[in-house]
């Protein structure tokens, strides 16, 4: 099956999820303060939707056209002994936890660890990883790719990482390798320009 069938194919599946999952919000250009119940501001120079589904407490998500194809994924200060997404079985299968002085050069591992054991991601590779300040606050900036079992298709990730006060703060762009990436990476870039912590 060619890339472009099985990316028609993710999005078609995308459109069949219940109401409840795809219920959203309109994120208005201007000031966003709260952003996953934290203290993450944005501007956005334009419409995006916040999805009604949150993988975790902490846990904010945009897009543009669908999470399948195009998503921003806030985690709004995250605290040491707990893990970005809500645990679906603790025992049995423990999600990694944000670590007590956690540096900015352990968060990209964190991510990948989470998405192998939380999203069905069978392989994932860190690409770059460099000291970045986003509106006067240091951190981390990183790419990445992954394949997840569920549709084998491959999606790009670029993202900033922080820890302040001891808590993490994390803002994640991904979408498919092919095409959308490429086609919505400004957004996000314009995007993070305007984030504070």
């Amino acid at each position: 099956m060619g890339k472009i069938m099985r990316y028609v194919l993710v999005a078609t599946a995308f459109f069949l999820l219940p109401a409840n999952v795809l219920a959203n919000s309109l994120v208005k250009p201007g000031v966003v303060a709260g952003i996953a119940k934290s203290k993450i501001s944005a501007s956005p120079e334009g419409e995006w939707n916040k999805l009604k589904f949150r993988p975790g407490s902490k846990v904010e998500i945009w897009t543009l056209d669908g999470p399948q194809l195009n998503q921003v994924m806030f985690f709004g200060g995250v605290e040491p002994g707990q893990p970005l997404f809500k645990e679906a079985d603790k025992k049995r299968a423990p999600l990694p936890k944000v670590g007590s002085g956690m540096l900015i050069t352990d968060i990209p591992a964190l991510l990948e660890s989470t998405y192998r054991a939380r999203r069905d991601v069978n392989r994932m590779t860190i690409e770059t990883q460099e000291p970045a300040v986003v509106n006067g606050t240091s951190g981390v900036k990183f790419t990445y790719r992954f394949v997840r079992n569920e549709d084998d298709v491959e999606r790009t990730g670029e993202a900033f990482g922080a820890v302040k006060n001891g808590n993490l703060y994390l803002v994640v762009y991904e979408a498919p390798s092919l095409h959308f990436f490429e086609r919505d990476a400004p957004r996000f870039k314009r995007l993070l320009s305007t984030i504070r912590f």
